[in-house]
C-alpha cells in the first residue's frame, strides 16, 4: 500500500499552515503601518487617527479571507486527491475546485485594496 495519501494531507496541512502565516503578517504589517502614522500625526491632526480603523479593515480583509483560503484549500484539496486516487480522470476537474477555492484569498486582497483606495 502507497503513503500517498499520508504525504497528500501532510502537504495540504503546509499549504493551510502558510496561508495562515501569510493572514497572520499580513495582519502586524498593516496594524503596525497604521499605528505608525497614527503615532506621526501632529497634535492638531485628527485624520491620521481615522485612518487606523481603514488600515485594520483592510488587514481583517486580508487576513480573514487567508484564513479561509487555507481552510478551504485544505477541505476541498483532501477531497479531490481521495476523488483522484479513485478516479484519475478527474484530476483536471480537482485542480479547478482547489483553484476556487485560493480565490477566496484573492477576493480579500481586492477588498483591502479598495479600502485603502478610499483613504
Amino acid at each position: 500500500m502507497s503513503d500517498r495519501p499520508e504525504r497528500v494531507k501532510r502537504i495540504l496541512g503546509y499549504l493551510q499552515r502558510a496561508n495562515k502565516v501569510l493572514a497572520l503578517a499580513g495582519a502586524v504589517i498593516a496594524v503596525a503601518a497604521a499605528a505608525g502614522g497614527a503615532w506621526a500625526a501632529e497634535p492638531g491632526e485628527a485624520a491620521a487617527g481615522a485612518n487606523v480603523w481603514g488600515y485594520l479593515a483592510a488587514a481583517l480583509a486580508v487576513g480573514i479571507g487567508c484564513i479561509g483560503a487555507g481552510h478551504a484549500v485544505a477541505v476541498v484539496g483532501a477531497a479531490s486527491m481521495g476523488a483522484v486516487s479513485e478516479r484519475p480522470e478527474l484530476a483536471g476537474r480537482a485542480l479547478i475546485f482547489v483553484g476556487l477555492a485560493e480565490g477566496i484569498a484573492i477576493y480579500g486582497l481586492i477588498v483591502a485594496v479598495m479600502i485603502l483606495g478610499r483613504l
